[in-house]
């Protein structure tokens, strides 16, 4: 029993890697309407997350990209074997980005970054086959960074700074599939953390062979996240030596995995633009989780995770049709970092495709509307979770995945 808890934690630990299955690529509506692509592409302040070296080489003194993204997203389980079919009814996300740049000189650019690369709400029905792995679960996570960007020639740019994170995640299941009270309530634990932080850093270059050539390059750096006194609370818990469940606190070491993105772009005949971008992100470093319990009945834990390194290939296109209006449109493939036997049903992260399209529509020379929206098919997956334990006995929970998301967003582009 007492491993029902750690299950519960490592749960929780993949949610915040992977943002409750499925990795939130919403860093700039442009960069997203061309596939997500930016790393080599000069267009407003979404530099400052792509490729902060970048900033140096927009026109103007002061730039500014805010924007958001309205995620509607769904998961769908099944399991022929039992004719057993349940989707997920989780609320609209709502991640977001600002950005700021202010031209000091013709050699120096300073930014300013906010940005939400994780963080998601996923809701189960009530007592559904697989409420003992997961319930519920609402992550958020905020990066703020600061930035400079040099330039080390009229080609060449160099450009990062560090970056604040904080975070907090409320998640909750069963203990098991069977355990009750006396009125037959399901003992659940809900695992809450917040005030979450940590540091890290990036670092990127920009490189303009020609004029209408341009490569890019940005790394950034792995982030620990340390979860300290987090709370676990237990409800509906029977009155019984045999189960000896009571409210506790937690530490726990979280990793954020470092990524690299590679990206060139080429201005083709004025109007065209073609962008394409790798990235990699090093998933690797996620061997495993260590659970610190602070109750000393409950003993520390150790599971082996075994996520791999994987890629993600971007495309886009950029049209400028007149003055008032400038057509994007891309699409990218993205790896799942998920081995087989871990699929588990708060991260089923499978391979997955993006399709992405927009606009934007220059209000006047200091003020642009960008809109963008991505539909993204994950590839349905036929697996399993092979780590649950009851009784000393491995219990895998089986079943076929079907994942997709539709993600609508609104930004605005604003210079000076």
């Amino acid at each position: 029993m007492k491993k029902l808890l750690f299950l519960c934690l490592f749960g929780l630990a993949a949610a915040v890697t992977y943002a409750g299955g499925y990795r939130v690529s919403l860093q700039g509506q442009r960069s997203l309407a061309m596939g997500h692509t930016g790393v080599a592409v000069v267009n407003n302040a979404e530099l400052a997350f792509f490729n902060p070296a970048g900033l140096v080489y927009l026109e103007n003194k002061i730039n500014v990209a805010v924007g958001a993204s309205a995620v509607f997203s769904e998961v769908v389980w099944q399991n022929d074997q039992f004719g057993e079919t349940y989707r997920t009814d989780s609320p609209v996300g709502t991640p977001f980005y600002a950005y700021f740049s202010y031209r000091m000189n013709d050699w120096l650019s300073l930014g300013l970054a906010a940005y939400t690369p994780y963080g998601s709400t996923v809701e189960w029905p009530n007592d559904w086959s697989g409420s003992h792995l997961i319930n519920n679960i609402d992550l958020q996570a905020i990066y703020i960074q600061a930035l400079a960007s040099v330039k080390i020639s009229d080609n060449l740019s160099v450009g990062g700074g560090p970056i604040y994170v904080s975070g907090a995640v409320n998640f909750n299941r069963n203990l098991n599939r069977t355990l009750t009270d006396l009125d037959g309530n399901r003992s659940n634990v809900t695992v809450d953390a917040s005030g979450v932080s940590a540091f890290g850093w990036s670092a990127s270059a920009m490189y303009k062979p020609t004029e209408r050539l341009t490569v890019g390059l940005n790394y950034r750096s792995e982030i620990i996240m340390d979860a300290e006194d987090g709370d676990a609370d237990f409800q509906n818990i029977p009155n019984s030596p045999l189960t000896p469940f009571e409210d506790t606190k937690f530490d726990a070491e979280l990793p954020l995995p470092a990524e690299l993105s590679v990206g060139v772009s080429y201005e083709l005949l004025d109007k065209w633009l073609l962008a394409f971008d790798y990235n990699r992100t090093y998933w690797s470093v996620y061997e495993s989780l260590d659970i610190d319990f602070a109750n000393p009945n409950i003993p520390d834990s150790e599971n082996v995770r075994n996520y791999k390194d994987a890629a993600t290939y971007r495309f886009g296109m950029q049209y400028l049709a007149n003055e008032m209006f400038t057509l994007r449109v891309g699409y990218y493939f993205d790896e799942s970092p998920v081995q087989s036997g871990y699929f588990a049903p708060e991260t089923p992260r499978n391979d997955a495709h993006g399709f992405t399209g927009g606009l934007s529509v220059n209000v006047n020379e200091k003020l642009s509307i960008d809109a963008a929206f991505l539909y993204n098919r994950y590839k349905e997956v036929d697996e399993s979770y092979d780590f649950y334990s009851e009784d000393g006995q491995r219990v895998p929970f089986e079943g076929t995945y079907k994942t997709s998301a539709f993600i609508p967003g609104l930004g605005l582009t604003y210079k000076i």
